[in-house]
């Protein structure tokens, strides 16, 4: 099975992220265990550096105005059309501001894939709300659609 950097991140994640312990073991003890678990050393690295540079991101704070997001030609190939789509769902249903779209879509393409697909867009958006302090209900509801507990499309 071929793991990547976007494994470790959900392992992370669920292991370690969601919890609400601030008593977490020190990054070398989660780097061992991960490798353990059968993780690669490149994988884990990056991993590492993608998580703090969420963390360095500074919380933004916009004004509430209509506003239309145009991608570039890059975020194009990386973002399908229902990518683009479910941004603009959670976006419209205020799951995510203006800022932690434009945070999202950062992490996204920090990743360096090819095409990132929803279900991974999906856990970016929920890694990216956990990071910004403030709207834990925008965090549930992004919660309950990564676990599938609520539709996200409109009918």
């Amino acid at each position: 099975m071929k793991e990547d950097i976007f494994d470790v991140l959900i392992y992370l994640f669920e292991n370690y992220l969601d919890g609400d312990s601030d008593n977490y073991p020190d990054t070398s003890v989660i780097a061992s265990e991960l490798l353990d678990a059968g993780f690669q050393q490149p994988d884990v690295n990056r991993a590492f550096d993608w998580l703090e540079s969420l963390a360095d991101i500074e919380t933004i704070s916009t004004i509430a105005s209509p506003s239309f997001r145009i991608f570039g030609s890059q975020e194009m190939v990386v973002f399908d059309l229902e990518c683009r789509n479910f941004l603009m769902y959670l976006e419209h249903t205020g799951i995510l501001s203006p800022a932690n779209r434009e945070i999202a879509i950062d992490r996204a393409m920090a990743l360096k894939e090819e095409e990132i697909t929803l279900d991974k867009l999906k856990w970016i958006v929920l890694m990216v709300l956990l990071s910004q302090p403030g709207d834990s209900a925008a965090f549930s509801r992004m919660e309950d659609i990564v676990y599938d507990l609520i539709p996200t499309s409109l009918h």
